[in-house]
């Protein structure tokens, strides 16, 4: 199938739609070490990003009654939601599985925003449903990065546009970490990155520390990266933390920004006409490590960023 072939009129482009989404400043990726945090540290927040497959329980495709709300979580959640406006970061759409899309996962997403009505919505440039043995899918645990080919990008974009035109707010991709790299790749990732928005109108999600994990991992100049890709398609920006096991440097969340992640943040927000948020995420365990006064702290760098533009 030609490429061109995937633009199809009836979903505009969303390059005005970017443009128009509100300019929310520095945000929080929620864990379940947030809790009391929230309670008290709300103020130094504009809005908060959710995993909202976090609130509730999936029994699997096919099951009857396949979402069951965990009650005490979605309390929280409506607590915030009345003062914080919320984003939501998916890790359940599995957009890059060869086999098929979860269109009852994406029914379900739609059925979250009717409820919060998140600004913008995003998931990962990855997959992570396989197949077994037994004909059942499984959730491999963590993102597994796709190859950048031209099948892979006709797929996606395909997938994207219905995600689109299912659920009417701006929808994101974020560039994956990876820490292998596939042999005789149809194109670089900022190329497929370019494609993939430009077919599908998808924004992106600009993981900063992602990209800092690969460029140390696979020798390469992440700021010359940042170049080839187009950045006025990015919207929001993650930044975390990671550490170094066995001499590979890991995406692990693991506490506060390494300087180069502020580097490469700084750079991003310069070049990013239409970015509306910057979102910080720790894993919760490493909560004992931040704690208040460290979180606070990694915010309010943030927002000096953030300031320097906006």
């Amino acid at each position: 199938m030609a490429v061109n072939n995937l633009l199809e009129p009836s979903i505009p482009s969303q390059a005005s739609a970017l443009s128009s989404i509100p300019k929310l400043g520095v945000g929080l990726l929620y864990n379940p070490a947030l809790p009391e945090f929230l309670r008290t540290d709300l103020d130094c927040l504009d809005y908060i990003s959710i995993i909202p497959d976090m609130f509730w329980v999936d029994r699997g495709a096919g099951q009857t009654d396949r979402y069951a709300p965990l009650k005490s979580w979605l309390e929280l959640l409506d607590q915030v939601a009345a003062k914080r406006p919320i984003i939501s970061h998916d890790i359940g759409l599995s957009i890059g599985s060869a086999a098929h899309m979860d269109d009852a996962y994406l029914d379900h997403m739609a059925s979250v925003y009717e409820q919060y009505h998140f600004l913008w919505h995003s998931d990962h440039l990855s997959f992570v449903q396989v197949s077994g043995p037994n004909g059942f899918d499984h959730n491999a645990g963590l993102a597994i990065p796709i190859p950048y080919d031209t099948d892979v990008l006709e797929m996606i974009a395909r997938r994207v546009r219905k995600i689109r035109s299912t659920i009417p707010v701006p929808f994101l991709l974020e560039n994956n970490v990876y820490y292998t790299e596939f042999s005789e790749q149809d194109m670089t990732e900022p190329q497929f990155l370019n494609g993939l928005t430009k077919l599908s109108g998808c924004g992106l999600l600009m993981d900063v520390h992602n990209l800092y994990t690969n460029a140390r991992n696979h020798n390469f100049d992440a700021f010359a990266f940042l170049d080839q890709v187009d950045l006025e398609r990015v919207v929001e920006v993650h930044i975390a933390g990671g550490n170094e096991i066995a001499g590979m440097y890991t995406d692990s969340h693991a506490g506060p920004c390494p300087e180069p992640v502020w580097d490469l943040l700084e750079y991003v927000v310069s070049k990013a006409v239409n970015l509306c948020g910057i979102t910080f995420e720790f894993h919760a365990s490493y909560y004992p490590l931040l704690k208040v006064k460290g979180i606070r702290a990694q915010l309010e760098r943030a927002r000096s960023v953030w300031a320097s533009v906006h």
